[in-house]
């Protein structure tokens, strides 16, 4: 039989291992271990974007995308292998994902200078808050201390990204599903200030959509026609593209929403009014995102002894 010694021995052991296993996230988590991590990342976005003005949303778009599906993982950066099926071709995904070598020069930089401790899962997180800062956007301190997923899902993907085609419902739904309010929902909503769609997209709001602005149509049509041409982009904020503000709502109020889900927000219903304020109140949009960002990045992650850091963001180690 064993000694009670011996008992308590094991209870405090396993409280000890249920400790690592729901360890919280820290903005100090690699304060000791890898200091020159947020200056790393910064270094490398600010660059990208400078490069290529698109790369900020691109970055951004990532991020969300590994969060929605399965928690901030890093998920979406898994090829596929033998094992599964990830989530890159995906119907929110395929062809769309962008990203993915700035993502890979970091995690190179960083395997450099403090091997093996960064998580691919938290220079997502922090690669996007970095290109809404780079961009014209609010900063928020970021969480860390994520590890990343083993594996990938492409069902997944498919069942908890939104579609262009998403009715407001819908996306109540999608985000309800994650812990989002609507509010906050039509909030993060406003991504969309940055970054471009396919034709393939809003092929079907422009020429079928009966709430759509008939001359914004129009020009949007010589770029993409009724068949063909999937690839063809337009931006999102044909207004103020490359900069995050909160022209992507008062397009909205002329009926300028690029994809049919972004035109849901107004529309007579439940969300015009939050629309209406963000339009004309572009202080209360840039904080209240920083804030949702926050929520976002917190998203079920892997922590304490769960996951893995990997090597190669692209596989598992």
């Amino acid at each position: 039989m064993a000694s009670s010694s011996s008992i308590i021995g094991l209870l405090c052991l396993c409280m000890l291992m249920m400790g690592i296993a729901k360890a919280q996230l820290s903005s100090s988590f690699y304060s000791t271990s890898c200091p020159n991590v947020l200056s790393t990342i910064n270094t490398a976005v600010t660059s990208a974007v400078s490069s290529d003005n698109r790369m900020g949303a691109s970055l951004l778009r990532l991020h969300f995308h590994d969060c929605f599906v399965n928690g901030c993982d890093a998920s979406i950066l898994l090829a596929d292998n033998s094992s599964f099926t990830g989530e890159q071709n995906a119907f929110s995904n395929s062809g769309s994902l962008r990203g993915f070598s700035t993502i890979d020069n970091i995690k190179t930089q960083l395997e450099s200078s403090c091997p093996g401790v960064v998580s691919c899962a938290d220079i997502l997180a922090v690669a996007a808050r970095d290109s809404v800062v780079a961009l014209g956007g609010d900063s928020w301190t970021v969480q860390l201390g994520r590890r990343d997923s083993t594996t990938a899902s492409r069902s997944d993907a498919d069942n908890n990204l939104p579609l262009g085609n998403s009715s407001l419902a819908s996306l109540q739904s999608l985000f309800s599903n994650k812990g989002f309010s609507t509010a906050e929902m039509v909030t993060l909503s406003g991504a969309h200030t940055v970054g471009q769609a396919r034709c393939a997209a809003f092929r079907t709001r422009i020429y079928n959509d009966a709430n759509i602005n008939a001359t914004y149509a129009t020009s949007l049509q010589a770029n993409c026609p009724t068949s063909g041409s999937p690839g063809n982009l337009a931006p999102l904020d044909q207004s103020t593209p490359t900069s995050f503000d909160n022209a992507y709502y008062t397009n909205l109020l002329t009926q300028e929403g690029l994809l049919h889900s972004d035109q849901e927000l107004f529309n007579g219903g439940s969300t015009d009014s939050q629309v209406t304020s963000y339009s004309s109140d572009s202080a209360t949009f840039l904080s209240d995102f920083a804030s949702a960002m926050v929520k976002m990045g917190n998203l079920s992650p892997l922590t304490g002894s769960s996951g893995q850091i990997r090597s190669d963001c692209t596989r598992t180690n």
